[in-house]
């Protein structure tokens, strides 16, 4: 006899969808106009459309993918991050553009500010991978929107208060969302589920759809690390894309060396290749705008796959019986640690290019002040939200339908006959 699954989302998810969305639309109406002028921010349309669609690639299909890995959840993984991403996006495009509504009344948009939208979502996305097949899709829709309020509000403080540049205070994205992540799996935690997530697994099939999502990650991500460079400097967008795409290349590299070196049968891990990959990319980007020579992104590729693999080897175990904290997806390793890294390599390069040490200093106390605004912030949002969801009118998922479809997509084929 088939399992007993819910019987329906149309008295959570349904209702909410249709409030949010109109709600969104009654906004959109009377407040968000399409901005007219052809250059805007000294970018053209057929400048930004390129990278428009590049991130697009990554927010849909790179993680979406990324996150089939699982054997029986992979309809929920890509679908969901459809579902979640698209209602995210809309939000931050509004969050974006409040100063804008307070002196103009209106919020004009143009494709810069969608990019700026979805890559605040893709933060979320990130926060998500830590629950991955632990939640409901309500629950999914409520993280994205408070985290992307919570980013929103990071990035606007630290501009303001901070004076920090904006592609700087956006590329915290990955801190920022693996720490949202991290601090509501620890509040979600669920006693003994090491033993109870019977169905987290994966096979042959599952990980080469993951390992497609990564390679969609790994091949857009030179746009959306240098989407928002300001193309005004003659040749900064070029020497950007150049130092990702380097730091990519070392960080695949050595994923792979240290994937055979650290398996007891000197094979290559697949978890290793699909996620390690990256991290260079993720590195380089926090680092971005104080990179300015070949080795010096090659050096961060390499440092930021050396602690992607070894802390993807170690750490996700460890953070469950230490800390009673389940990270599905390994965001720590895949985008925390990288991220830290970056930002560790952001406070010395820029140290080393400093002449003054009263200048010197200053950099690193703000730099400093960066970082804890971030922390704090983002484990604050998440224990907030971490509260809202623990509560029983969202009806949280059985253990035993954790990592399911079935509890949430109809499959015709699956029916019982009667």
């Amino acid at each position: 006899m088939a399992p007993r699954y819910a019987p329906s989302l149309r008295s959570r998810l349904a209702p909410l969808l249709f409030f949010l969305q109109l709600g969104l639309l009654v906004i959109y109406g009377n407040y968000i106009e399409i901005e007219s002028n052809v250059k805007v921010h000294g970018i053209t349309v057929s400048h930004i459309y390129p990278d428009f669609q590049d991130v697009n690639v990554m927010v849909f299909l790179g993680f979406g993918f990324v996150c089939t890995f699982l054997v029986r959840y992979g309809f929920s993984g890509s679908g969901f991050n459809l579902l979640v991403a698209i209602m995210a996006t809309q939000l931050a495009i509004i969050l974006n553009g409040i100063e804008s509504w307070y002196y103009r009344g209106k919020i004009r948009i143009d494709l810069r500010s969608i990019v700026v939208a979805e890559m605040c979502t893709a933060s979320a996305l990130i926060s998500i991978g830590a629950v991955l097949g632990k939640t409901n899709p309500v629950h999914l829709v409520l993280i994205a929107l408070l985290e992307v309020s919570g980013f929103v509000l990071n990035k606007w403080l630290l501009q303001t208060l901070l004076k920090v540049q904006p592609l700087n205070s956006i590329m915290l994205l990955h801190i920022f969302g693996t720490l949202f992540g991290l601090m509501l799996a620890w509040m979600l935690y669920r006693k003994g589920s090491e033993q109870q997530f019977e169905k987290e697994k994966s096979d042959r099939k599952t990980r080469l759809f993951s390992m497609l999502g990564s390679l969609f990650l790994w091949m857009f991500w030179p746009s959306f690390n240098t989407a928002l460079v300001d193309v005004s400097t003659p040749g900064r967008k070029l020497a950007a894309v150049c130092s990702t795409y380097l730091a990519l290349a070392v960080s695949a590299v050595t994923a792979a060396a240290l994937s055979v070196l650290s398996s007891p049968n000197g094979k290559l891990n697949p978890n290793h290749m699909q996620s390690c990959i990256i991290a260079g990319g993720v590195a380089v980007g926090v680092s971005m705008s104080v990179v300015h020579q070949p080795w010096e992104a090659m050096t961060i590729g390499f440092a930021a796959a050396v602690i992607s693999t070894i802390g993807f080897r170690y750490l996700k175990f460890h953070m469950l019986l230490a800390f009673q904290c389940h990270d599905t997806c390994a965001v720590l390793s895949t985008h925390g640690l990288p991220g830290l890294l970056g930002w560790l390599a952001h406070l010395l390069l820029q140290l080393k290019d400093c002449d003054h040490h009263t200048m010197a200093i200053r950099f690193a106390v703000f730099h400093i002040c960066t970082l804890l605004i971030t922390i704090a912030l983002s484990l604050f949002m998440g224990f907030i939200t971490g509260l809202l969801l623990k509560l029983n009118i969202w009806r949280p998922t059985q253990d035993k339908k954790c990592f399911d479809d079935q509890a949430f997509w109809e499959f015709p084929h699956l029916a019982v006959r009667k």
